[in-house]
């Protein structure tokens, strides 16, 4: 939804209706994640992506069916059989895309939500996808966590209907999803996965049972950007900035030396901090600004730079990955200094270093992929291999 949000607010504020088709799941090697909508807008216009184009004919006659009913549908799209003509997709994947009627009138909190996304404010959005009662589709939540950790909820029944209709007199309705259980499974559960950053369609029973089946609530989780912190203000730092900006991260460059930590030799990074590495991050993580989502490249191959940085950095209960530069005299002599400052194994086990993976790279750009490339291989459980030479899944778990 992230994407495609501009686009949809536009319309939203001129009162116009919009067909707006999620992926709520996925199963195999479908090409988008959770989350990943297309727009079907007025006048018949198109916005985003839902499959990389295999199934988006069909999302976009469905959404345009959708407007006109005001009902919501969630259609399944399987691998496609041997008429080139038929819809499904081709990589053997599967999705299930849930398609909705978007206006002010059925969606009237969707300002605020857009609003918590621009400044970065964590907001997670549940809506019901299937029920075995339908005028439960439709019924959406909107998660805050507040100072305490607790939620806030708004609930809207997410369809249009006429004034006799009974379920006409639930659009406002704040505070439940239709039972206690369920708006404390949903609640709960939803706090879990915007801790995380994560959307994900949670299954429950009709009641909100956590163990049961007929219930799917795709909750689209809205965190701040994670982040990538760069220690070092040299030419590799830029590329790397430039990347990790590039993946979607909330970039700062932090250097002590003030003559080469600016703004114009780092454009690509959302700030830059001239301070003493070790100090900056401790008073990241004891602000809450580092989470296990964090990710930190220590470029500056100095000594008195990175080992007091890596002692706070190894140390740290939970970040994605910490990473450092340096030929392998530097990683040996680096891991000398800190078993000295009392570092143990399993801390030191954390570091990757020489960090990247094996790629060849020699340039500042071609180094920044191979350090990019070993994150992502981190984060989702990839291997580094080939994929030309290796059988298997695609895409991991």
């Amino acid at each position: 939804m992230r994407e495609v949000l501009p686009e949809l607010m536009e319309w939203w504020r001129e009162g116009k209706s919009v067909g707006v088709g999620t992926v709520v799941a996925t199963f195999r090697s479908a090409p988008r994640p959770p989350g990943a909508s297309m727009l079907v807008g007025p006048e018949g216009v198109a916005v985003g992506s839902v499959s990389g184009g295999c199934v988006e004919g069909a999302v976009y006659e469905l959404g345009q069916s959708v407007v006109e009913s005001g009902v919501p549908v969630l259609q399944r799209y399987g691998i496609s059989d041997d008429d080139a003509f038929a819809v499904g997709l081709t990589c053997g994947g599967i999705l299930d895309v849930y398609v909705e009627k978007i206006s002010p009138e059925t969606y009237p909190e969707l300002g605020e939500v857009a609003d918590d996304i621009d400044a970065g404010r964590p907001v997670a959005v549940a809506t019901v996808v299937e029920h075995p009662d339908p005028a439960l589709v439709g019924r959406r939540t909107i998660i805050r966590p507040d100072a305490t950790g607790s939620t806030t909820a708004t609930v809207h029944d997410g369809q249009t209907r006429g004034d006799g209709d009974s379920g006409a007199g639930r659009r406002g309705l704040s505070g439940s999803l239709g039972s206690e259980r369920i708006d404390h499974s949903v609640h709960d559960d939803a706090l879990g996965l915007l801790a995380a950053g994560h959307s994900e369609t949670l299954t429950y029973g009709p009641d909100g049972e956590r163990r049961g089946e007929g219930m799917r609530v795709f909750v689209a989780a809205f965190a701040p950007k994670p982040r990538m912190l760069v220690f070092g203000a040299i030419d590799f730092a830029a590329a790397v900035a430039r990347v990790g900006s590039f993946l979607g991260y909330h970039v700062t460059v932090c250097d002590a030396r003030p003559v080469f930590a600016t703004n114009s030799r780092f454009p690509e990074a959302d700030e830059v901090v001239v301070q003493w590495p070790h100090k900056f991050l401790r008073k990241e993580q004891e602000a809450g600004r580092v989470d296990r989502r964090t990710v930190i490249c220590v470029l500056t191959h100095d000594p008195k730079f990175d080992v007091p940085l890596l002692e706070v950095a190894l140390r740290l209960p939970e970040v994605a990955y910490v990473g450092a530069m340096g030929s392998r005299r530097t990683h040996d002599d680096r891991n000398a200094r800190l078993k000295e400052a009392g570092l143990t194994d399993d801390e030191l086990a954390r570091l990757a270093s020489p960090i990247g993976l094996d790629l060849g790279a020699r340039t500042p750009e071609e180094t920044a992929i191979s350090i990019a490339a070993e994150i992502i291989s981190g984060q989702w459980g990839g291997t580094g291999e080939r994929l030309a030479g290796s059988g298997g899944r695609i895409h991991h778990a």
